[in-house]
């Protein structure tokens, strides 16, 4: 079982103050969710950590079963244009990243972080996962790992909802997987 209190101290020394813990149990999949990526995002096939870059469904659903803790946390935000929200994710994920290194030197060799966005971390992605430029800071987001993100935070009592137009405050959720 991690040790939360310390882990929380490196959350916060972070700037990380909106988190939960959840059972890796309570993490919500689906194969609909997969089917959003294909049929409806406009990422698909273009980065190395998006579908069809990612394991399979099953293989997602296993992988959750190999952790014993998982942190969800949240983060606003409103943003009036939509490209403005790649700047910002981007900045959050490095920061999401450095984090999880701090982790996994603390000893939680398993220690794995799914990104709130997508892997933007470059300004230009090739594409394919054996072009990719960053491997070792590359990470999928949650829905490119079949979560329900809508099912599983509500779980957490964490608000969520589908936007309608940019003047709305966006809700989006990282997730660090722990053992």
């Amino acid at each position: 079982m991690a040790d939360r209190k310390k882990l929380e101290e490196k959350f916060l020394k972070h700037n990380f103050s909106d988190f939960k813990w959840i059972s890796p149990q309570k993490i919500v999949t689906g194969r609909w969710v997969r089917m959003k990526c294909m049929f409806g995002c406009d990422e698909y096939g273009k980065t190395a950590s998006c579908p069809p870059n990612v394991p399979s469904v099953t293989e997602c659903q296993e992988f959750f079963k190999e952790y014993k803790e998982v942190v969800v946390f949240h983060f606003e935000k409103k943003e009036n244009k939509p490209e403005d929200r790649f700047a910002w994710t981007r900045k959050v994920n490095l920061k999401l990243l450095k984090l999880e290194r701090e982790i996994f030197l603390s000893g939680y060799e398993k220690a794995f972080l799914l990104f709130l966005d997508s892997c933007n971390i470059c300004e230009k992605c090739p594409g394919e996962k054996e072009k990719c430029k960053e491997p070792k800071l590359a990470r999928p987001t949650p829905e490119a790992m079949c979560v329900d993100v809508y099912a599983t935070v509500r779980q957490a009592d964490y608000p969520i909802h589908v936007l309608s137009d940019y003047s709305q405050k966006m809700n989006r959720y990282a997730f660090l997987l722990i053992e």
